[in-house]
């Protein structure tokens, strides 16, 4: 079954799907902005970019959990894929913050995220995206060594509350907390999966020795 376990070729294809799939939302968005079909097109890009980094960390997150569910192994292999496109729409979501919102102010930019606390959080969860996708690269693994790499690519489990943070703390501000709400509960079961599967691992060697 090609689910199963793909062929090479299966999975080439299917890594061609996802990287389809993924630039949706861009071809999307650019095509909605060319054609002026956007009331503000500033609010508009800034809320898509931020939406779609908050939800390829969530699907990041979720292929590990999904990956022991089902027992496809090959899931693993599309992992450091989704998570560059998660960095790639966090950085869009920057780039707007620091172009249209401040034209390349970067004092400007920076006393606005001492001010705002929403703001500050998200700046400090992308600041930390950069050095996972820096070093996505197998040649980094082995630079790093396993360990070592997977020590660092632990931010994420800091990143991705983070987000979600900072996505609350904006929708507070207009008393819309249901998107907020569904996100945290997501990422919250999403963690608290690999709590107990690494509490249930640590307890088999005691098992076994019993």
């Amino acid at each position: 079954m090609v689910l199963t376990q793909p062929s090479a070729s299966q999975l080439t294809g299917i890594k061609a799907l996802v990287h389809v799939l993924a630039l949706v939302p861009l071809a999307r968005l650019v095509y909605l902005v060319f054609t002026d079909a956007l009331v503000e097109p500033l609010q508009y890009i800034t809320h898509s970019t931020g939406d779609w980094t908050l939800y390829f960390l969530c699907i990041t997150l979720a292929v590990t959990p999904l990956r022991r569910l089902s027992t496809w192994n090959w899931l693993l292999k599309l992992r450091r894929m989704l998570g560059l496109y998660a960095f790639f729409y966090g950085l869009l979501h920057f780039i707007t913050f620091l172009w249209f919102d401040h034209f390349f102010d970067v004092a400007a930019m920076l006393k606005d995220v001492a001010k705002r606390p929403f703001i500050l959080v998200g700046f400090i969860a992308f600041v930390l995206l950069i050095p996972l996708a820096a070093t996505s690269t197998k040649a980094m693994v082995k630079r790093m060594g396993g360990k070592n790499w997977l020590w660092l690519h632990r931010l994420v489990y800091v990143v991705v509350p983070l987000g979600v943070l900072h996505y609350w703390w904006m929708k507070a501000a207009k008393n819309d907390l249901a998107q907020p709400l569904l996100f945290a509960c997501i990422v919250a079961a999403l963690l608290l999966a690999r709590v107990w599967w690494a509490r249930q691992k640590s307890k088999a060697p005691a098992r076994a020795s019993a």
